[in-house]
């Protein structure tokens, strides 16, 4: 991938824990590409603004960001999945902290690393920094912060209304945000802006995923037969395993996340544990957010991993049920929902 950011500003040193996931999530990285011209594209069209990034639980967004953050030096990184970093005084600390060392990168003298107390309290602070920072780039540079996991943020500490993470409702110019979230209902985006917005969803690029699964299959088996063991003279005894693995997945597999647990396992000859851990957690959360509808919740779960697609009118009549009731449940499960248009309606 060529790099987005061909001028980057002076590069923010990330913390021990951020570094690791980037590394992590950084390994074994192939394609993509769409995603990085539409951000690219995105910077080149606006002075501005807001680029999300949607896609459904293990498709792949933080990899797509830790991608892009480790090939372009100098953009500011915050990763809400860690433990203890969706709280908005954790983002700010964090986040200006980064935004304070690359001010004084600039020149700005009157700024230290001991900022107020008051500067977790609104997006005061913060837009000073992004501001000031503005004012000091050069013609050809941007600051772009890249925010991963905005769908995990806590906003119970922030008055109502204010957008999640204070996240500035302006911004001046040369200043881009980099968010991605899973799926979410239009009214709880948590954000409002008056600034470009863009997103993209990654599952409207069906063809595009499926591409780059197979490249990432390839690319694995590839890797781990190179270093299990050397090539034989006659014949590739890998290549066998390597076409057996790639046909055991579906053509329209699209979850990152699955495919590369199974590949461990089927590499390690083990079931993939941490493959039913994560399925597992999705579980509780969705039984958590219905907890009040539990019965119906159930019966609803039961008939989804039964149909490949199904519309709510036909949930609603299979269980004699009212279709709003449905689609409050179906609402509360948005993030692990896929959605299609058939016919105009709404299918699962």
């Amino acid at each position: 991938m060529n790099n987005i950011t061909q001028n980057p500003i002076n590069i923010p040193r990330y913390t021990l824990e951020f570094q690791q996931i980037i590394t992590a999530k950084n390994h074994n990285f192939v394609g993509r590409e769409f995603v990085f011209a539409a951000i690219n594209n995105f910077i080149d069209q606006y002075d501005r603004g807001y680029f999300t990034i949607i896609g459904e639980p293990g498709i792949g967004k933080s990899a797509i960001l830790a991608h892009y953050v480790s090939q372009n030096p100098g953009v500011a990184y915050y990763n809400v999945e860690i433990a203890g970093k969706n709280h908005v005084e954790e983002f700010l600390t964090t986040i200006c902290t980064q935004l304070i060392e690359i001010a004084q990168n600039q020149g700005s003298k009157n700024l230290t690393i001991n900022f107020p107390d008051s500067s977790t309290e609104n997006s005061g602070f913060l837009s000073l920094l992004l501001q000031q920072i503005s004012d000091r780039l050069h013609p050809d540079e941007r600051l772009i912060i890249t925010i991963d996991g905005c769908d995990r943020i806590d906003i119970n500490n922030q008055p109502r209304g204010s957008n999640i993470f204070y996240l500035p409702r302006y911004l001046p110019e040369k200043v881009y945000f980099i968010l991605t979230r899973r799926p979410f209902l239009a009214d709880k985006s948590g954000l409002l802006i008056e600034n470009p917005v863009q997103s993209l969803d990654l599952s409207a690029y069906s063809e595009q995923n499926r591409a780059d699964i197979q490249e990432y299959i390839k690319y694995y088996l590839n890797e781990s037969c190179h270093s299990e063991r050397s090539l034989s003279k006659e014949k590739n005894p890998g290549d066998v395993w390597l076409n057996m693995t790639e046909q055991s997945f579906d053509d329209d597999e699209t979850n990152f996340m699955y495919v590369r647990e199974i590949l461990a396992a089927i590499s390690e000859d083990i079931y993939p544990p941490n493959l039913q851990l994560y399925y597992q957690n999705h579980l509780e959360k969705m039984n958590l957010a219905t907890s009040k509808q539990q019965a119906m919740a159930l019966q609803v779960l039961n008939i989804l991993v039964q149909e490949q697609s199904i519309s709510i009118e036909i949930i609603a009549e299979r269980l004699d049920e009212d279709e709003y009731e449905i689609k409050v449940i179906l609402d509360k499960w948005r993030e692990f929902l896929h959605l299609e248009s058939i016919a105009a309606e709404n299918a699962l």
